[in-house]
């Protein structure tokens, strides 16, 4: 997003062109690495980015901001820089400095080159080839943090205009890369203001994939007002996961200039399906975007109401960040639910959440509570919120009853059986214990008629 927003001012195209499958290597331990469209860690593990955008360029006082952003529960942090052409340049130094507040904060840093912004059409901005030169004039910085650092070459490349040259411009800036010493995992941003309206990024990703040596980038997406319905978001980001094309949503916000983005679709889809996600941004936003501020002034202790939907609300950080196991040495579990997903081009319905309300638990018990977060002819999304009560928990059971003839066919951060309509969810190995007054989830995929009703859960801790 660039500091002064331009809205998309084009509709959507009616025809979409297909996307092809290929071949991808197995994952290196050097540092992150891409395979069947997921992103490891150096460990091997899985990783799925749930964090948000700093500006740090603009703000390089605010360096507790790392700190704070990680106790917020995120697990990465998409750092903005400057390159000297539009802003003046964060230089080797600096960048080494926000390199080491990541590691200090146990956050992955996405690096990013904001002066693209808009190419083509923002005067002033910046040609990915330019800023292949700034990343290679950094490079001491960047060598030997392959584990920790992905490098995003340039921030929404192109704007509306003249953005034909995308995928060639691309990929010789990540061969280019290559060439220079660069062996982390590159993330490229797609054009249109980064929102991908004209399908270039979506159309010859594959190209741009095997245009690396290394296959070792990733593609990320900018939905703001382009991704304004749950269709329009599974049906993009859909796309790229058939394909095993690496996807994540770069940015996106709850309300925007060109239209209100479908943020809560955007977040429940990305965790049914172990995508990334970087909200956009954690303070500092002018120009008449002030309202994509997640805290006020910085303050980790006055979140706006979009900072406490993208922190605590369904499907949000706190609940579904897990931090890199580069940091704590060890393998934990793989925590990311099947890729199979729901219908694409099915709409949602147009009702409102279905919630049950939770039991009341006794003295170091727990309560459960029921939310059926999306839905569509013949499935649903649902998520089940744990929490313990006076006192802390080292596991816990939920039991519910659905009376309208649901059936689960996916499952996330827990083990659920059944016999018959009765359902029975247990915690896995790293969302049982539980301090006092603490929480977590667990999610599924259903299969449902025409009545859908959230059945009451109970809850018994051990």
């Amino acid at each position: 997003m660039k500091k002064l927003l331009s809205a998309a001012g084009a509709a959507l195209l009616a025809v979409f062109a297909a996307v092809f499958a290929f071949g991808q290597p197995a994952h290196a331990a050097a540092g992150f690495s891409v395979s069947n469209g997921k992103l490891y860690d150096a460990n091997g593990n899985e990783f799925i980015m749930r964090g948000v955008n700093h500006a740090h360029t603009w703000y390089q006082q605010q360096t507790s901001s790392f700190a704070n952003i990680k106790a917020l529960g995120a697990n990465t942090v998409r750092v903005v820089l400057a390159s000297g052409d539009r802003w003046a340049k964060n230089d080797t130094a600096d960048v080494a400095n926000v390199i080491s507040l990541c590691k200090a904060n146990k956050l992955i840093c996405v690096l990013e080159v904001h002066d693209t912004t808009g190419y083509g059409e923002q005067s002033g901005a910046i040609t990915l080839d330019r800023a292949v030169t700034y990343w290679l004039s950094i490079a001491s910085a960047l060598q030997g943090q392959e584990k920790y650092v992905i490098v995003n070459i340039g921030n929404e490349p192109y704007g509306n205009q003249n953005y034909g040259t995308w995928a060639t411009d691309t990929g010789n800036a990540i061969k280019r890369l290559r060439t220079g010493g660069l062996t982390h995992t590159i993330m490229v941003d797609g054009p249109n203001w980064g929102q991908d309206w004209s399908f270039t990024m979506r159309d010859n990703a594959a190209t741009v994939f095997n245009a690396d040596p290394a296959k070792n980038t990733i593609f990320s997406i900018h939905m703001y007002g382009v991704f304004d319905t749950a269709a329009k978001v599974s049906d993009y980001l859909g796309r790229f996961r058939t394909a095993k094309l690496p996807i994540l949503v770069g940015e996106f916000g709850n309300l925007h200039s060109d239209g209100v983005p479908d943020a809560d679709s955007i977040m429940s889809y990305s965790q049914a399906n172990g995508i990334g996600y970087l909200g956009w941004s954690w303070s500092g936003n002018g120009g008449g975007v002030e309202y994509l501020d997640m805290t006020n002034n910085f303050n980790p202790n006055s979140l706006t109401s979009w900072g406490q939907r993208i922190f605590n609300g369904a499907n949000g950080i706190k609940s579904t960040a897990k931090e890199a196991s580069v940091y704590s040495g060890t393998t934990p579990p793989t925590t990311a639910p099947p890729t199979t997903t729901p219908p694409t081009t099915a709409p949602p319905t147009t009702a409102p959440p279905t919630t049950a309300p939770p039991t009341t638990p006794p003295a170091g018990g727990c309560t459960a509570s029921y939310v059926i977060t999306n839905s569509w002819p013949g499935g649903f999304q649902a998520e089940i919120t744990v929490k313990a009560g006076s006192s802390a928990i080292n596991g816990w059971t939920a039991k519910w009853t659905f009376a309208n003839g649901q059936t689960i066919t996916q499952v996330w951060n827990a083990t659920v059986t059944n016999s018959g309509s009765a359902y029975t969810a247990r915690n896995v190995d790293y969302n049982g214990k539980l301090g006092a007054g603490a929480s977590t989830s667990f999610g599924f995929l259903g299969a449902a008629n025409s009545t859908n009703n959230a059945p009451a859960v109970t809850c018994t801790a051990s």
